[in-house]
């Protein structure tokens, strides 16, 4: 019997990085033709991790040569007045993507706040509008999360035709749209949940697997069949021989006994949620300069073989 191959560890900071360079290389192509993409972020509040969420979008931003824009409003700012604030960015030339950094305060309507944001600036990917094309297998603005953890399985796989694909878990923000990815990237998906049966029976047919529930080291070896390509989105802070650490929703040392290859926590998925936010608001300035072409070609990246 031969021995399995070692595990690959993707290594998500890397393909950011890449995703990055790419992006830096088409702003400056818009530019040159007289397009300067630029981001406009919304902060309510003064939550903490909201605030570092920003600073670090900010600062990607800036490295890749788009244009930020700040706005940050006191935790009783009105809906109308947030509202109007969208409005006026959506009527904007010079703005290319809205982001609302969430959550809000409780007494606005976040469904209301995400569809007020024009569908062509919408770089959240969470405009009805975008939700219902991404389900058609349109080229919309998609969700950050899910795409990003594509291009790390496209690039460590290659062609993801014919795969069995589950994804584990169904929320609107990376469940139900990885699942519309890996469909339109011709697998065969199952999304399986807290109400599935044969959960993790299920999960043992797959040749990939995405973990998106929110449970620390929910998954382990027991659930994948040899040679899966797993892909870790949980950030789960646990308190572990009295410190605080950041796991995943798969047991990553039991995993990588079984696993071709794995996202670390973290290090894997999470990079690339802001490298795609700048992909968007660059797809977002194309969306309405159309007369732009994409300039630059993604290289070929090496691939893993999955059975």
């Amino acid at each position: 019997m031969n021995a399995q191959a070692p595990v690959q560890i993707i290594d998500g900071k890397a393909a950011a990085a890449r995703v990055l360079a790419e992006v830096s290389a088409e702003v400056q192509a818009m530019k040159a033709r007289g397009v300067a993409p630029a981001l406009a972020v919304i902060l309510v509040g003064q939550d903490p991790a909201s605030q570092v969420y920003v600073r670090n979008k900010v600062l990607r931003a800036e490295e890749c040569g788009i244009r930020s824009l700040e706005f940050r409003r006191p935790a009783e700012t009105d809906e109308a007045e947030l509202l109007d604030l969208i409005h006026n960015l959506n009527a904007d030339p010079d703005v290319h993507g809205i982001l609302v950094q969430l959550p809000l305060p409780d007494h606005i309507d976040e469904a209301r706040v995400l569809q007020a944001v024009s569908p062509l600036k919408d770089v959240d990917g969470f405009h009805a509008e975008n939700v219902g094309g991404l389900s058609q297998g349109r080229e919309v603005l998609t969700p950050c999360t899910p795409a990003g953890c594509l291009r790390l399985l496209q690039d460590s796989c290659g062609d993801l035709a014919g795969k069995h694909a589950v994804v584990i878990g169904r929320s609107n923000i990376v469940g139900k749209p990885m699942a519309a990815l890996l469909l339109k990237a011709h697998c065969s998906v199952t999304v399986v949940h807290s109400r599935s049966a044969n959960l993790k029976d299920l999960c043992r047919q797959a040749d990939i697997v995405v973990a998106a529930v929110g449970r620390p080291r929910l998954v382990d070896a027991d659930w994948l069949k040899p040679g899966a390509v797993v892909i870790d989105v949980g950030i789960n802070r646990i308190d572990e021989g009295g410190r605080s650490r950041l796991v995943g929703d798969v047991d990553f040392d039991s995993a990588i006994a079984r696993a071709a290859a794995i996202t670390p926590v973290p290090g894997g998925v999470g990079p690339m949620t802001i490298a795609f936010l700048m992909k968007n608001t660059l797809a977002a300035a194309r969306l309405q300069h159309s007369d732009l072409p994409a300039t630059v070609q993604h290289p070929e990246a090496p691939c893993l073989s999955i059975s």
